[in-house]
């Protein structure tokens, strides 16, 4: 999909945002209504923050200097993606644990010193993600998404569908591209949904109950 619309024109992009949003439809109807609420949860949590750091931070991006469609729904499917690794290595929990962990870091010293591109803003990212990972009682999704995160991360940027800037605007600190700690404040969205989603559920189910008590109150009545 990156690639695809690294060449795509505004309403090529839109068909793109739409046939993304038709797979993440569909993917979500293979799993459980407490992932489907907590995918859903990611897409509104990093809607919230693209909005925020793309279009009124400028602290990146994207070609087309819009929110592309494709991206919310796209957000859920990366955390779909992640759920599936950390399920798949379930066995390897520590191995995979280890190796977000290994990579955060080794990837955030990279960006203070030998990289071209010095990443200050990114290496704040890396403790976050190192304490949930050493104390979170889900350390294996964010591990899962951490790794999917990073690499999509990695070949966005590097085929230009999206840039980071050189400095925090604003705030003047220098800025990876992308940045080392991006991915590990990807977290926080999945920390969110994991959250509320719970509470989502409660609601629907309440509101389901609520509407159906006219319609049993009419047919006893009816009786």
């Amino acid at each position: 999909m990156l690639a695809v619309d690294h060449f795509a024109s505004y309403p090529e992009q839109l068909a793109l945002g739409g046939l993304t949003w038709c797979v993440l439809l569909g993917a979500l109807t293979r799993v459980p209504a407490e992932r489907r609420a907590q995918a859903l949860g990611v897409v509104c949590f990093a809607t919230v923050g693209e909005v925020t750091g793309s279009l009124i931070w400028g602290v990146y991006h994207y070609r087309l200097h819009n929110l592309p469609l494709f991206v919310p729904p796209a957000h859920g499917l990366v955390y779909l993606t992640g759920l599936s690794l950390a399920a798949a290595l379930r066995s390897h929990l520590r191995a995979l644990v280890a190796a977000a962990a290994v990579t955060s870091s080794t990837w955030g010293l990279l960006g203070l010193t030998v990289l071209p591109r010095r990443d200050i803003a990114g290496a704040f990212g890396v403790p976050l993600l190192l304490l949930f990972l050493w104390r979170g009682r889900n350390r294996a999704i964010y591990a899962g998404v951490f790794l999917v995160v990073a690499t999509l991360e990695l070949y966005g940027t590097a085929i230009g569908t999206w840039r980071w800037a050189h400095d925090l605007p604003g705030l003047g600190i220098p800025d990876g591209n992308p940045p080392r700690g991006v991915a590990s404040g990807y977290v926080w969205f999945d920390v969110m949904a994991l959250l509320t989603a719970p509470v989502a559920l409660q609601l629907v189910s309440r509101t389901a109950s609520m509407s159906r008590q006219p319609r049993r109150r009419a047919l006893a009545r009816g009786r």
